[in-house]
């Protein structure tokens, strides 16, 4: 891709250099012939050409950033600790406090 590039801007420098050593020529329509036949065309051409790059980078970046966020959820659920109320998941079979005796429904 960069060897098409280069090349082309090899033809508008030359371009460029013939408009301003003609005798009607001048500098600014050099200029103009540059920015207008090389830098913009070029510009549009490499990042339509890099769009698939760019995609692979950043769908690459998110898969690592998803893979640490999944590894930190699994190392923090890991190391709950089981004084904590519910730290198990299962239902609490009794009060915390054997001196608080359960509410019982009145028949």
């Amino acid at each position: 891709m960069y060897l098409i590039v280069i090349a082309w801007f090899y033809v508008t420098v030359m371009m460029a250099v013939a408009e301003a050593a003609s005798p009607q020529g001048s500098i600014l329509g050099a200029i103009i012939t540059f920015a207008l036949y090389g830098l913009l065309p070029m510009a549009i051409l490499i990042y339509i050409l890099g769009t698939p790059e760019r995609k692979r980078k950043l769908k690459a970046r998110r898969e690592a950033e998803q893979r640490v966020y999944d590894e930190a959820q699994a190392a923090l659920h890991s190391k709950a600790p089981s004084h904590l109320p519910d730290a198990s998941g299962h239902t609490p079979g009794a009060t915390e406090d054997s001196s608080i005796a359960p509410v019982r429904e009145k028949l």
